[in-house]
């Protein structure tokens, strides 16, 4: 009797903590719809893991609002935020809870280190993951559910290189990376298209995603005579680099990509953010048709102007929520078999995939520091 006491409660326990993913709202008869998101929410790159939740979120509760129906049924979304910490192996067991979930999909993993050792159990569970990872080897592993939100690192190295060699008329160059997938990833990029462009690549350096002090490797720098430094990595990083260079006499331009193209690295930076380029994925909003109104929507909502991603995570959504229109199903499966022919206009442009995963249409915009403000100079489909 004691026994069956015991399992009764055990049962009763398990119902009030595991939530379905799928689940009726108790008011009238729509279906709530979970939706994964991950990002690093905590640590040093916080600010732009919620910049992505915040314009994942802001899209959830448009459609939410206007009224959402999946097969002719009224369905509510609801944003499941984690936070990956930046981190990979807090990736995967962040992963591993969303899918216990039963989200419908996953947005986020903005880090290509976090992203490509998840999208592995995402693979497992056959749970469609629209990801900002920029290192090819995301969409390179063959797995089915991993979908790409903006330009590879394939795509912004080059730009990049481009840049140096066209436009700085750059011949000796030094490439630094974070040793993160993303730094690496996007430095090997580089070095590859500046070598066929005929640059010579002086040194390749390696520091820490958490280092502050980079005097050492500048030191070594400044006795290599080079035109130009290039560094993969983050803007928490960046913005230190570039300002202790300047300290020590190195006038260097600082060649990165979209980790450094945001207003923390300029603020880091202080003055040394004017010899910074970055290259960032997409075309800068105010060139968009629908650009303007999204910041617009975004400042109002969260009285702060749009850091890096949002607009991509803000498109991922509804990237999601087409895929389910479009089946008619609130199925994971149904939505991930959707997902590949999707033909959809969003914010930041038109989002059709390759058979591998990749956005068809790549586009980098490159930019410069004025007056405490990114300038885009130039902007490339590639």
């Amino acid at each position: 009797m004691n026994r069956i006491v015991a399992i009764s409660m055990a049962l009763t326990t398990t119902a009030c903590f595991t939530s379905p993913a799928h689940a009726q709202d108790a008011g009238a008869a729509t279906t709530v719809v979970k939706l994964g998101f991950a990002s690093p929410l905590t640590g040093a790159q916080a600010h732009l893991g919620k910049d992505n939740e915040n314009g994942a979120r802001l899209a959830v509760d448009e459609i939410n609002a206007k009224g959402f129906k999946v097969g002719g049924k009224p369905v509510r979304l609801e944003l499941v935020p984690e936070d990956d910490a930046g981190d990979p192996r807090t990736g995967t067991v962040v992963a591993q809870q969303l899918v216990d979930l039963g989200v419908v999909a996953v947005v986020g993993h903005m880090n290509s280190g976090v992203a490509i050792p998840a999208s592995r159990v995402y693979s497992n569970a056959q749970i469609a993951l629209l990801s900002s990872a920029s290192n090819p080897a995301y969409t390179t592993q063959g797995y089915k559910t991993s979908f790409r939100l903006t330009a590879t690192d394939a795509s912004q190295g080059p730009a990049l290189a481009q840049y140096a060699a066209g436009r700085l008329h750059a011949r000796r160059v030094v490439v630094v990376d974070d040793a993160s997938a993303f730094g690496q990833g996007l430095a090997d990029e580089f070095s590859k298209k500046a070598k066929a462009l005929g640059l010579e690549i002086v040194s390749r350096e390696t520091v820490s995603d958490k280092s502050i002090d980079f005097r050492a490797v500048l030191t070594r720098i400044k006795s290599e005579r080079a035109d130009a430094i290039m560094f993969g990595g983050m803007d928490a990083t960046a913005g230190p680099l570039a300002k202790q260079a300047r300290t020590l006499g190195l006038a260097l331009p600082i060649l990165g990509g979209d980790g450094i193209c945001t207003p923390t690295m300029i603020s880091l930076a202080d003055k040394a953010a004017e010899n910074v380029v970055c290259s960032s994925v997409g075309t800068p909003l105010d060139k968009l048709p629908r650009g303007a109104a999204f910041e617009q929507a975004y400042e109002a909502r969260y009285g702060t102007p749009v850091k890096f991603l949002a607009p991509f995570f803000y498109d991922a959504v509804y990237l999601v929520a087409d895929a389910m229109r479009r089946s008619g199903s609130i199925d994971h499966a149904a939505v991930l078999a959707a997902l590949p022919k999707a033909d959809y206009a969003g914010v930041t442009g038109r989002f059709a995939y390759t058979d591998r995963g990749d956005i068809k249409d790549p586009v980098v915009t490159l930019y410069t520091v004025k007056s405490g403000k990114l300038v885009p100079v130039e902007t490339v489909h590639m």
